[in-house]
């Protein structure tokens, strides 16, 4: 039996993919380190602070859940499309920006061939043509499926906390598509952070061992601070950059997206319910 590395070695001889300048990946080592809520709040930020277009992409094959997190129920997900029906038909709008749906299950993972995901990723390249940014959240950790979309992106964002095991995660991501594919294209985002002091210690603890072992480096997007309003609005189903437009969290993620377009941050609003809230302490 092959091993996994063998797998992937012998993947990369057999296809070639190209890179496409639309794609960024979003990823992460493991899971719980808030990829898909970066995701869904880059692309709605993309879209509606900085008026791009923009396909959200939920390619976390067996575990999706971008259309919970926008509160949108939808029947064809990406499963459809991998069995032959057409993109056009699946991808929905919502927030300004389009979303075509991953799915999940227990058997998902496995029912789904690595050639036919490696054949949809290709076959982007010709919707890519409508937008301006496709976002694609991918699964954590590393396997076939995610390869695929990660080099076929022209940049990776990984997504870490201050956590030993998600910074362990993360360069172990790093260093399979370094070692396997020559890709070095990242840029880390520090999600979960107390304090800006310990989102850049924990970026200079990764960089540090990437520098040391890949010899390379990779680039800082941002430290995200902790926020308990992220909890309140997945739990009801809300978009944070929406909802509480002037949180710091939300702040610190415009500044990535301005970096990725190479514009200034937009000003910061507050949203109806922030105005209630502030005009009520003054009280």
């Amino acid at each position: 039996m092959e091993t996994q590395a063998q797998g992937l070695i012998k993947l990369v001889n057999e296809k070639k993919v190209n890179r496409n300048p639309k794609f960024l990946a979003v990823a992460s080592g493991k899971g719980g380190v808030g990829k898909t809520n970066f995701a869904v709040n880059f692309s709605y930020i993309l879209a509606n602070d900085f008026n791009r277009k923009v396909l959200l992409i939920d390619a976390d094959i067996g575990m999706a859940n971008v259309h919970i997190l926008v509160n949108v129920n939808t029947k064809k997900t990406l499963k459809n499309i991998l069995n032959g029906e057409k993109i056009e038909d699946i991808i929905f709008t919502t927030r300004n920006f389009d979303i075509l749906p991953g799915f999940s299950g227990i058997d998902a993972i496995n029912e789904v061939e690595d050639s036919a995901v490696f054949r949809f990723v290709q076959n982007l390249n010709e919707i890519s043509q409508q937008y301006d940014y496709i976002i694609i959240d991918t699964a954590a950790g590393i396997d076939n499926k995610v390869i695929s979309f990660i080099r076929a992106s022209s940049k990776t964002y990984v997504i870490t906390t201050p956590e030993p095991t998600a910074i362990m995660d993360a360069y172990a991501l790093i260093k399979s598509m370094k070692k396997l594919y020559d890709y070095s294209d990242f840029k880390v985002v520090v999600n979960m952070a107390k304090n800006e002091e310990e989102g850049l210690e924990t970026f200079e603890r990764l960089n540090s061992s990437i520098k040391k072992f890949l010899n390379m480096e990779v680039k800082l997007a941002g430290v995200l601070p902790a926020t308990k309003n992220i909890q309140k609005t997945v739990k009801k189903k809300q978009i944070i950059s929406e909802v509480y437009p002037s949180e710091k969290f939300v702040i610190q993620l415009k500044k990535i997206a301005a970096d990725e377009l190479g514009e200034p941050p937009p000003a910061v609003k507050e949203s109806f319910w922030e105005k209630v809230v502030g005009f009520l302490r003054r009280e």
